[in-house]
């Protein structure tokens, strides 16, 4: 495997480009703000169908396109760049990595309604208050004449409420396992979560009893776990350098036209230094986010810590690129019917999502020993 951008690569990134612009302008992004679930799932159906979304990660006997997460990074990246309101990180990020080392019986189930776009599916562990944590279990599994069920509160779950299918961890007899709960279930109620960010949903999903199918090892619910949020890192360090890359286009053309002291402002010394420092910073993010993508496939030993200096790496280059575009627009960047505030809102959830940098810089240290 290479880490090169191949034309099978590249041509995907240009079809979804061309199809996000079409399929889902910043117009339509703002009327699904409006919703409770901040989630189109017309556009989701689409890009399932039409991209193959849904499917990229997900292996061919089970419905999907075999690809990997190379792949699925270059698609990403666009998304993050249209702040298409998907469930491609709920679904592709969390669900169908933590799916992979089930039994092939709950594979068989649940992978190709998650391939074919017609099932959202999400990851469940934290439980409200905790912060992301993914050391406690905020559930607890029951094995009874029936089958498992499982009773515990999840709060925030990242499309929660958009979700037919969750994945939710919960102690176990044999230790944390991972259990399959569709959302119809009788013991579920899932409740929206107002967010800074209005592109992304989250919820506080609750359960009484729900029934549940176990979709790990007994036991192998924390590996499932950090599987999933390994290469969720992958999935929104991409989205986030796409997010990045849009706020740094936006200022350029900005500076281009906005005129002070009878000059285009980008003229001034202090914006080409805003933009070239935030050029920079988005290429090495980039570049880490392939490179973490890269190793999903090619080098898994190396994949967590990769994938935590992606989001990292990622996460501060497009916090910076945000706010310098909002400084660069002025005031009218403020404004609501402007969508650099539309970038910033995301560039701080995206930042504070499954951990803060901070959060993950100690999680580095610690992978690397020192």
């Amino acid at each position: 495997m290479s880490l090169a951008t191949t034309q099978e690569q590249h041509a995907l990134q240009n079809t979804t480009r061309r199809f996000l612009a079409s399929a889902s302008p910043l117009t339509r992004v703002r009327a699904v703000m409006d919703t409770p679930t901040a989630f189109d799932a017309e556009l989701w159906e689409r890009m399932s169908t039409e991209l193959g979304a849904a499917g990229l990660a997900v292996p061919e006997e089970f419905g999907g396109a075999g690809l990997g997460y190379q792949e699925v990074s270059y698609l990403a990246e666009e998304a993050g760049r249209a702040l298409a309101p998907s469930a491609l990180l709920a679904t592709v990020g969390l669900a169908v990595p933590a799916l992979m080392t089930a039994p092939d019986e709950a594979r068989a189930a649940l992978l190709p309604r998650i391939a074919d776009g017609s099932a959202v599916a999400t990851v469940a562990w934290q439980a409200p208050g905790d912060s992301w944590s993914a050391s406690t279990t905020a559930a607890r599994a029951t094995a009874g004449t029936r089958g498992w069920t499982v009773s515990g509160a999840f709060s925030p779950v990242l499309d929660g409420a958009a979700a037919a299918v969750l994945l939710v961890l919960a102690e176990a007899p044999g230790g944390p396992a991972m259990f399959a709960v569709e959302a119809g279930d009788p013991g579920v109620r899932i409740q929206p979560l107002a967010a800074l960010d209005q592109t992304r949903g989250l919820a506080r999903v609750d359960l009484v009893d729900a029934r549940a199918t176990l979709v790990s090892s007994p036991g192998g619910g924390r590996e499932a776990l950090s599987a999933a949020l390994a290469h969720a890192d992958v999935v929104l360090a991409s989205e986030m350098v796409g997010g990045a890359q849009a706020s740094l286009d936006m200022s350029v053309a900005y500076a281009r036209v906005r005129e002070q002291f009878g000059r285009p402002i980008g003229s001034f010394q202090a914006v080409k230094h805003k933009c070239a420092e935030a050029l920079v910073e988005i290429e090495g993010a980039r570049a880490m986010a392939r490179y973490a993508a890269w190793c999903a496939e090619a080098a898994p030993h190396e994949l967590e810590q990769a994938a935590a200096v992606a989001k990292a790496t990622a996460a501060e280059a497009y916090f910076r690129a945000a706010g310098d575009n909002l400084q660069i627009h002025g005031g009218i960047g403020v404004t609501w019917e402007h969508d650099a505030h539309l970038y910033f809102k995301r560039s701080k959830a995206s930042l504070m999502l499954f951990g803060d940098v901070g959060a993950y810089r100690r999680r580095i240290a610690d992978l690397i020993g020192i």
